[in-house]
């Protein structure tokens, strides 16, 4: 499949918002959802629990690397979560769509 699913997380609506639109806006990803969540993880020996706001990016799978460096650079995590994830099987017009730019 000629394209990606990328997620992260951050500790706003604001950041999401912020984020997912900065990446559309400059072309590197064809859409970006939102959603809060609960999170409970391991942090400098603690376990934490915090709501954060999952981020669903939708990119060619050429764009990947374009989208980890702007993610890296406007994120205000210092350990983001971001990685990828490939579809099996997508709508063929939709997946063609994620890869205009």
């Amino acid at each position: 499949m000629p394209f990606l699913l990328i997620l992260t997380t951050v500790g706003s609506a604001e950041d999401a918002h912020r984020l997912s639109r900065t990446l559309v806006e400059e072309g590197l990803c064809a859409c970006a959802q939102i959603e809060r969540i609960d999170s409970i993880y391991r942090w400098e020996g603690e376990v934490v629990q915090a709501p954060e706001w999952r981020m669903l990016l939708k990119t060619a799978t050429d764009r990947y690397p374009q989208v980890e460096q702007r993610l890296r650079k406007l994120h205000p995590y210092e350990l983001p979560a971001i990685y990828s994830l490939r579809p099996e099987q997508a709508l063929p017009a939709f997946a063609s769509w994620v890869q205009q730019p």
